[in-house]
């Protein structure tokens, strides 16, 4: 049985988004970074919301398809997020990622500072690094 922590996993290297940026601008920084959803911090870098792909695609087809209103990140951003800290145990987070909780957590300090995003494909990475060190 292996033990880790969400810090050894985590990924530190995540989209930074606020909610008075343009929507395509966050989708922009989500793209550059291959990620489907980023936190979305205020100035102190503390969490105050979550935007998706999907909130990104559904305000890019009103402005592209259909010359609507441009819509920043506060208008769409979630702001019930669920969050996890660093010293979190990984595989407890992983059990939460099968059920029907988010498949990618803002990692947050004491003080509620974003200081990472955890995806399932961080899971699944530090789970094939285990299985080679097994073989």
């Amino acid at each position: 049985m292996i033990s880790a922590r969400v810090a050894e996993c985590m990924s530190r290297d995540f989209a930074e988004i606020h909610p008075e940026m343009m929507v395509a601008e966050a989708s922009s920084n989500l793209i550059k970074k291959a990620l489907l959803g980023g936190p979305v911090v205020d100035d102190n870098g503390k969490l105050v919301g979550w935007i998706s792909e999907q909130e990104c695609l559904q305000v890019t087809i009103q402005v592209v398809y259909h010359n609507m209103r441009v819509a920043t990140v506060k208008d769409v951003m979630r702001t019930d997020v669920l969050t996890v800290s660093l010293n979190a145990d990984l595989l407890d987070v992983a059990q939460q990622m099968l059920k029907e909780k988010p498949k990618s957590y803002p990692v947050v300090d004491e003080d509620n500072k974003v200081v990472g995003v955890l995806t399932r494909r961080d899971i699944l990475k530090m789970l094939d690094n285990k299985l080679s060190e097994m073989a």
